[in-house]
């Protein structure tokens, strides 16, 4: 992983630009190149090098609204001695936070390190976020449990034909949108399990509603999968000793029914299905303590079936 911190981009990328834009500012206002180098803190021949027009500088940062408008405030500043070198640096520290904040120094560290694409800002500006974190091992879970899912010998014949799915609910999650699944759910092809993208949020309204109604009772059920219901697979998990429930297909309204029938059995099952009705596919659920859990109980079960 190439590890960069924000202070390298400033160092390596703004600074250069910033005083590239500077010296040419300044020049209008008829500075000498000495005079400028003396503002800027750099050489004279330097100067020469920015003003020459062939210095490179990133267009991200020289062409965004508050770098030309800092530079422009900063130049005339110290052109007609408004501004002390104390006051520029402000102004251009001010420039800078601005541009770390979901700005171009945000952009280009995201380039360089895509691992924090779309969080970055939230790491080097906000800090360390415990949501965020949740929010990452959830997507880390899923993305575990699916490879479980399409590495385990004769898992796709407990694919339904409208697909399966893997959840993984951080702790606040309390709506579909707040569980990480699979968008457009997983497919078994030509024997085998093929899983299409990497995690989203709220990618899974039906295995999302199972999995908050479960965790309503007992949290430290967060990770579900869904399969098809085979009555082989129901019972292998009874011959270990994993309580299964029957419920209702009907779509509507069944996170609260779900809900109710957990509460009145104080707790929620490993192994919950339904057996279909007019238009809905026979499905089966697998709870754990988290995705990457869940998918195992499912694998297990799968591979003593097979090996039978």
């Amino acid at each position: 992983m190439p590890f960069t911190l924000p202070s390298e981009i400033v160092v390596e990328d703004v600074l250069p630009t910033l005083r590239v834009e500077l010296a040419a500012e300044l020049q209008r206002y008829g500075l000498t190149q000495q005079e400028i180098a003396d503002e800027l803190g750099v050489t004279q021949a330097a100067v020469s090098t920015y003003v020459s027009e062939d210095t490179a500088t990133d267009p991200r940062i020289a062409k965004h609204p508050r770098t030309r408008a800092a530079v422009e405030r900063v130049a005339e500043g110290l052109a007609t001695d408004e501004l002390d070198g104390y006051e520029a640096l402000a102004d251009i520290l001010d420039l800078v936070r601005a541009l770390e904040d979901r700005g171009p120094i945000c952009e280009i560290h995201e380039t360089r390190m895509p691992e924090i694409a779309g969080l970055g800002c939230d790491l080097c500006v906000r800090g360390v976020d415990p949501s965020v974190r949740a929010e990452r091992a959830a997507l880390a879970d899923v993305r575990s449990a699916a490879r479980t899912l399409s590495t385990t010998p004769g898992m796709a014949a407990f694919v339904p034909n409208v697909g399966s799915n893997i959840g993984a609910a951080p702790p606040d999650a309390e709506t579909p949108t707040d569980v990480a699944a699979i968008p457009g759910r997983i497919y078994a092809v030509d024997g085998r399990v093929e899983v299409p993208a990497n995690p989203e949020f709220g990618a899974s309204r039906h295995v999302a509603t199972v999995l908050l109604a479960a965790a309503a009772v007992d949290p430290d059920l967060r990770g579900a999968v869904n399969l098809a219901t085979e009555s082989a697979f129901l019972a292998a998990a009874r011959e270990r000793g994993i309580e299964t429930m029957e419920f209702d297909a009907d779509y509507e309204d069944r996170e609260r029914r779900l809900r109710e029938r957990f509460a009145d059995r104080e707790s929620a099952p490993r192994v919950l299905y339904h057996e279909g009705a007019f238009g809905i596919e026979p499905i089966t659920y697998v709870l754990g303590a988290n995705a990457e859990e869940a998918a195992q109980y499912a694998a297990e079960l799968v591979e003593e079936i097979t090996d039978a």
